[in-house]
């Protein structure tokens, strides 16, 4: 019997995603599980697959169309079965959405889920979306040429005669590229060469404002963080942790592992932060109302920088698995979610989420929480500082922290205390080993 595929909900706060691309074609066979369409969405192009085998009988709707959660998008069922016809299309709901050449949210790079930092994981630099044409400044009369004042200068510093040049801008005027490209040329009826040689070279300066068009992930993070600043009461709890049992320990499991299994100080973390939380389901909760939910397992989200944004990637039951097993989804997880590749698992169900910027060598930060959660922790870098212990001076590891708290759920004394308890386990890191 033929099974209808509705567009999924991958995340609480979705709506609606937008259809990118179609992987199986209609006639051809599939697989329960394997990749029948890619789903744009606020936070990323995420992997649908199929929850039935078959063949692809129908395409509900078309590729670049924004489609509500849980519409219609697709038929499976077995070879040569009858399908219906595809359901009439509502007006605002699904319409045909053209989709860019290329979206630099797509692109693999470098954060948010909101207000969070990249992982401990190596990320690449933002990369910011395609910026839109800039107008122009407004031209500017000399005689009978038109120019833009931009356009002048540059033609003033080279010597440029502007009457000599075939503007591109409205009404004929010249603008900064049409000098720039007579430069480049060398076109010798509008540039004058001086009889000596400069003994200098000349630098072109823009000074022109440019707009960047924000991407839709930045566009979602940055209601998420209004939304969590205004609703939740954020209070901040800052602890410093030694972290040279940690380092050692580290240093001798990577000498035992291959490149690609080495495992980070965020793994270590990750893994701390599990253990703590199962001693304070307070922080591992959400509130609804007036009552506080505490999740039954510790899913610990990971923020991961993304072209456009931030991610956040969770460790389903982080508590229960190893660090080498941490360390293979962390990094599985942010390829995927760098390329615009995630799969819904990869990103829904988060319990607490973390913030790395350790990469950057940030002394101290604070992050916004990541609603519905209830906490979110800053980690900062680990750096070899001098220490005083015993009354002598000598050079340490050592590393702050900082935790946000929604303080409808919880108070200042059980947040300290959650960070002193972290210390137990990042300060003798054997402890989560056993």
């Amino acid at each position: 019997m033929a099974e209808t595929i509705n567009m999924p909900k991958l995340g609480f706060d979705m709506a609606e995603g937008t259809l990118v691309r179609w992987v199986k074609q209609v006639g051809e066979n599939i697989n329960k599980g394997d990749v029948l369409a890619e789903i744009e969405t606020d936070k990323a192009t995420v992997e649908v697959e199929s929850p039935a085998s078959g063949v692809v009988l129908q395409h509900m709707v078309d590729q670049g169309t924004v489609v509500p959660v849980n519409a219609p998008i697709a038929v499976v069922g077995q070879a040569g079965e009858k399908v219906e016809a595809a359901p009439a299309k509502e007006d605002g709901k699904q319409k045909p959405e053209a989709k860019p050449e290329a979206k630099a949210e797509e692109k693999p790079a470098q954060q948010p889920t909101v207000g969070a930092a990249p992982s401990g994981q190596a990320a690449p630099s933002p990369t910011p979306a395609q910026p839109a044409t800039t107008p122009s400044a407004p031209a500017e009369a000399t005689g009978p040429v038109k120019a833009s004042p931009l356009a002048k200068k540059i033609a003033k510093d080279n010597q440029v005669d502007l009457s000599q040049i075939q503007g591109s801008g409205p009404g004929g005027r010249v603008v900064r590229k049409d000098v720039e490209a007579a430069l480049s040329s060398g076109q010798p009826s509008a540039v004058s060469r001086p009889s000596t040689p400069a003994t200098y070279a000349q630098v072109t300066v823009t000074q022109e404002d440019q707009t960047v068009q924000t991407t839709r992930l930045r566009q979602a993070i940055g209601r998420r963080l209004v939304e969590s600043k205004q609703t939740i009461p954020h209070f901040y709890v800052t602890h410093e942790y030694k972290m040279d049992a940690l380092m050692d320990m580290r240093k001798q499991i990577n000498a035992y592992l291959g490149d690609n299994e080495k495992v980070s100080v965020n793994d270590f973390i990750l893994k701390a932060v599990a253990l703590t939380l199962r001693q304070f389901p307070n922080l591992n909760a959400t509130i609804k109302g007036n009552e506080v939910i505490q999740f039954g397992h510790v899913n610990v989200g990971v923020a991961v920088t993304v072209p456009g944004g931030l991610m956040t990637v969770v460790v389903k039951d982080t508590d229960q698995k190893m660090l080498r097993q941490i360390s293979a989804e962390v990094k599985t997880m942010a390829g995927r979610a760098r390329e615009g590749k995630v799969k819904p698992d990869d990103v829904d169900g988060s319990t607490f989420s973390t913030s790395n910027l350790g990469m950057y060598d940030v002394e101290d930060f604070i992050a916004i929480i990541n609603p519905p959660e209830a906490a979110i922790l800053a980690i900062s870098s680990a750096r070899e500082v001098p220490v005083v212990e015993s009354g002598q001076v000598k050079v340490g590891w050592r590393m702050k922290s900082t935790i946000s708290v929604d303080h409808r759920v919880s108070d200042g004394a059980e947040a300290a205390q959650f960070m002193q308890k972290l210390a137990e386990f990042l300060e003798n890191p054997v402890r989560m080993l056993v």
